[in-house]
């Protein structure tokens, strides 16, 4: 099971904090984003270990009910043609690109 993680930058610790979003109290510190993931997805397995010898409830991932990864977005022509002819110079599929260009405005939302 993999549950859904939220990766932010703490200033206050000048590092990455990475929270698994279902399991209470679970978390992980990291020097860049990859180290606190990593981290918190071994701090998730040792939440669960230590859930089941308590016999506690272990919530399921919500991501599982919730989100499929897929996206149906609809776009002015002219965007599409933009989109469609850069995919073509780059040597992508245009999903890739999309992907890509989603990702990367991720990011830079993060880091402002």
């Amino acid at each position: 099971m993999r549950y859904p993680m939220k990766v932010f930058y703490s200033e206050e610790d000048k590092g990455f904090i990475a929270v698994v979003l279902d399991l209470p109290g679970c978390s992980a510190f990291g020097e860049t984003e990859e180290d606190a993931v990593r981290e918190a997805r071994t701090a998730e397995q040792l939440w669960l270990e230590t859930a089941k010898k308590q016999k506690r409830k272990i919530p399921a991932p919500s991501t599982e009910e919730t989100f499929s990864g897929r996206i149906l977005a609809r776009t002015p022509k002219s965007l599409h043609r933009a989109l469609t002819e850069r995919a073509k110079e780059e040597g992508v599929s245009l999903n890739q690109l999309v992907v890509y260009l989603l990702s990367s405005g991720v990011q830079q939302s993060r880091h402002a």
